[in-house]
């Protein structure tokens, strides 16, 4: 896989489509890429488009059958390519999409979202939702390569833009305790995208040096779930209740009580964990839950990708810059951790 980050979007993919030498090439958009991004890659003016509903919920089944229908009608072979263009819901479903048509063809992530971005365009996973669970189905495969961009982010929604930021907190964290000071002022108001540029770079790289040190996440790429265990149980659970989250979002609060947990087992340091609650709680709010729900999250806990026996697994931090992968967690950590989630987020 190869990274570029630019904003010569258009002339960088043009150099993939021209050079590849494919009999066809698809392009795979939600309705809002289809109106606000794909008019600004004129390199993609003859490309099939397919085209999917928007939102995570749609990341299913019945989708993917679309597409992969849509692929074979267009006529696609071994030798075409698919241009994912879009979130992270549009890379993880066209990532998958490619890889399983005809045992795997060429496929280029342009995401147009921050969390696209830093979390689902890099690192080969792709997936579907399924059965109620956050990516239970799908398959490592890397993209022939990834274009990253900022010339998308302004336009995002608010919300939108704090869902990706996520991703960059949880980078920092498990990088630079630098950088995790520093991010703390970051103004969501008045946003400093040159400093952005830094964080985002400073983030991909990072996230690109776990995943070319293990590819299928045998070993340390494990630490790259940092906040994930929890945030999935967090979502899983918005989603059986009808009232879905965004994904950052849950990966914030997970990283929060992921941290409680590195306090309690690792002696993560009280200071950092206090500085990252306050930014989670002030500009994310809190996901409400009382004891009632503990054994719903647990539950969730079990069924996920990091459990092989049914125990609850996380990654968890010695202190920023140290993380510690494969960690055990008993049900009373967890349950004195989400007690004190629920105190330092004010529920």
């Amino acid at each position: 896989m190869t990274l570029h980050i630019t904003n010569e979007v258009n002339a960088t993919l043009n150099s993939y489509i021209e050079g590849g030498n494919y009999n066809a090439v698809m392009v795979l958009v939600d309705e809002n890429t289809r109106q606000l991004v794909l008019p600004l890659l004129p390199c993609l003016n003859n490309a099939h488009i397919i085209e999917i509903a928007h939102g995570d919920r749609n990341k299913n089944l019945d989708t993917l059958v679309l597409v992969w229908r849509d692929m074979e009608d267009c006529g696609a072979t071994r030798k075409s390519l698919l241009v994912n263009l879009g979130g992270g819901m549009v890379t993880d479903l066209g990532g998958f999409a490619a890889a399983t048509f005809k045992r795997g063809i060429d496929f280029i992530n342009v995401p147009t979202t921050l969390l696209g971005a830093v979390d689902a365009a890099i690192g080969g996973k792709t997936g579907i939702n399924f059965n109620g669970l956050k990516n239970e189905i799908g398959a490592f495969a890397p993209a022939t390569a990834v274009i990253v961009s900022t010339c998308f982010f302004p336009t995002l929604p608010e919300q939108e833009f704090k869902s990706g930021f996520a991703e960059i907190l949880k980078h920092t964290m498990l990088y630079s305790h630098v950088k995790f000071a520093l991010i703390q002022d970051f103004d969501f108001k008045n946003i400093d995208y040159e400093f952005l540029l830094e964080l985002l770079k400073d983030s991909l790289l990072a996230k690109q040096h776990f995943v070319e040190q293990d590819p299928i996440e045998q070993g340390i790429r494990k630490a790259l779930n940092f906040g994930h265990t929890v945030g999935h149980a967090f979502e899983s659970k918005a989603l059986s209740d009808g009232k879905p989250v965004p994904h950052g979002y849950a990966v914030a609060w997970g990283l929060v009580v992921e941290s409680v947990l590195s306090h309690i087992m690792l002696q993560f340091p009280r200071t950092d964990l206090y500085a990252l609650a306050r930014f989670v709680r002030e500009n994310y709010g809190a996901f409400y839950i009382t004891c009632d729900h503990y054994d719903q999250l647990l539950d969730f806990m079990r069924h996920d990708k990091k459990s092989s026996n049914g125990e609850i697994n996380c990654t968890l931090l010695k202190e920023c810059g140290n993380p510690t992968i494969n960690n055990t967690i008993n049900e009373d950590d967890l349950k004195a951790a989400l007690d004190i989630y629920r105190d330092l987020m004010g529920i």
